[in-house]
């Protein structure tokens, strides 16, 4: 998968700030995520997330109409996603619980309809009125998978597509050092606004 899929992917799940629908990954026949037991869900949810940090990770899933339900309470304030169920890959998201009213209001945002620059303006106005905390500066990690049908126990997440994003609300290329250009090295993607974030693209290994 290219960068700019996997971005797309990651856009349409609410994490990032923009971006168009969800670009399908490779087809397969495999049984999709909605058919996965708890259990595998949890498990492959997690790859998204350092090793250090993946059991103690809160872990919710996408119901068939769009909905999060808790699969799994956390301990340590990460928060994963795993894929939703219409896809025909698998994507597994995790971010630091002080960006959930953030992402939470995306998500709320996008099941109205309103997506693009115009969800961006709404999110950013609430926040600067302080509708919507931000924190100082939070990770959120991505993991996605050409295959819905992988065995999470023995996949090594990084022969998976890894792109990450840090954010630092109102960052810029003068206040980090981080070019705002898209590259292969970490990159300030919407720099200067509430939801600057930089983005970390990590190599992929093959199988």
């Amino acid at each position: 998968m290219t960068r700019s899929s996997f971005l797309a992917a990651s856009l349409a799940a609410g994490l990032f700030t923009a971006g168009p629908q969800l670009i399908a990954a490779q087809q397969t026949a495999a049984q999709k995520p909605a058919d996965k037991s708890t259990e595998w869900l949890i498990a492959a949810a997690v790859l998204a997330a350092p090793a250090p940090l993946r059991d103690g990770a809160e872990v919710r899933a996408w119901t068939a109409d769009g909905e999060l339900r808790l699969l799994r309470a956390g301990t340590n304030g990460l928060i994963c996603l795993a894929g939703r169920p219409d896809e025909t890959g698998f994507a597994a998201s995790c971010y630091h619980a002080s960006l959930e009213p953030f992402m939470g209001r995306g998500r709320e945002l996008i099941r109205e309809g309103i997506e693009g620059a115009r969800r961006n303006e709404i999110r950013w106005r609430e926040i600067e009125d302080g509708t919507i905390p931000m924190p100082a500066m939070a990770m959120v990690y991505n993991f996605r998978y050409p295959v819905a049908d992988f065995d999470p126990a023995t996949t090594d997440p990084a022969t998976g597509t890894r792109l990450h994003a840090l954010y630092i609300p109102g960052a810029t290329t003068e206040s980090t050092g981080v070019s705002a250009l898209p590259s292969d090295e970490p990159w300030l993607m919407l720099p200067g606004t509430p939801s600057a974030h930089v983005m970390i693209s990590l190599p992929r290994k093959q199988p």
